[in-house]
């Protein structure tokens, strides 16, 4: 199973996460579009990862709430390439507050870029797998896809609606070789975790030795972070696996956090 050659979407990929996908599909010869809000940050990504290689990369300024605009990055993929053969979902962020006191309008965003970015991403790059008769869609889902903490509310209730529209797009996407899986993984060690620290240690009144030890890694079984290599090679697997018999599904990364 690889990807050479194959034409590569990964939302928010210019750091964390993302970037460390971009760079195991480009290290297996595949061609990534570091579609980020930032495109001098993108640019520069994709050039850093172009001169790793064997695969390429290209800098696509992309907000994924924004229909025109991920329409417009997808059709200059396309342009680039002839096609998109995977898509990577992993645009996010965070925000925490307790429900009562959460700002309506930073619930909004927060589904926003997780589920209407999944959502309108996955809209624009299905007609063309769907043409090709094979893809790939993947969600970058949670630990918080199968379990709730407290002062997560919008993200929770976003990454648990991942699970649906993957299962759904896994449906649909069947008959034309289109499979769809969610990568949950438990608390990974980037600039978005580090700075729930602090936030997360003022709201619940106790220190950042108690978040990390008890309320990060307290369930894991050797209270370490995941990392974003891990991460990246659930989404190489998801990418690359060539039939259905792997499609609606959703994996786990996160040292025993959660299991099912």
């Amino acid at each position: 199973m690889d990807l050479k050659g194959k034409s590569c979407i990964v939302t928010g990929s210019a750091s964390g996460i993302g970037k460390a996908i971009a760079r195991r599909y480009i290290a297996d010869g595949a061609n990534v579009a570091i579609a980020d809000l930032r495109l001098d940050a993108a640019r520069a990504t994709a050039e850093e990862l172009t001169a790793e290689g064997p695969g390429t990369a290209i800098g696509v300024e992309m907000d994924v709430t924004d229909e025109d605009a991920v329409n417009a990055g997808v059709a200059e993929v396309v342009d680039t390439w002839g096609g998109v053969d995977v898509l990577v979902s992993n645009a996010g962020i965070q925000i925490v507050h307790p429900v009562q006191d959460f700002p309506f309008a930073e619930w909004k965003k927060m589904l926003a870029i997780h589920l209407d970015g999944a959502f309108l991403t996955s809209k624009a790059c299905l007609p063309h797998m769907y043409k090709a008769g094979s893809g790939s869609v993947i969600f970058m889902g949670s630990v918080h896809s199968k379990e709730a903490s407290p002062l997560k509310s919008a993200y929770v209730t976003a990454k648990h609606g991942l699970l649906g529209l993957a299962r759904v797009i896994a449906k649909e996407g069947a008959a034309h070789g289109v499979r769809s899986n969610v990568i949950c993984p438990g608390f990974v060690k980037t600039p978005l975790v580090e700075r729930q620290i602090p936030e997360q240690a003022r709201d619940l009144g106790i220190s950042e030795k108690e978040v990390v030890e008890k309320m990060m890694l307290g369930g894991t079984v050797d209270k370490e972070f995941t990392t974003v290599e891990d991460v990246a090679e659930i989404a190489h697997l998801f990418a690359a696996f060539p039939t259905n018999a792997l499609t609606g599904q959703s994996m786990i990364v996160s040292h025993g956090w959660f299991m099912e």
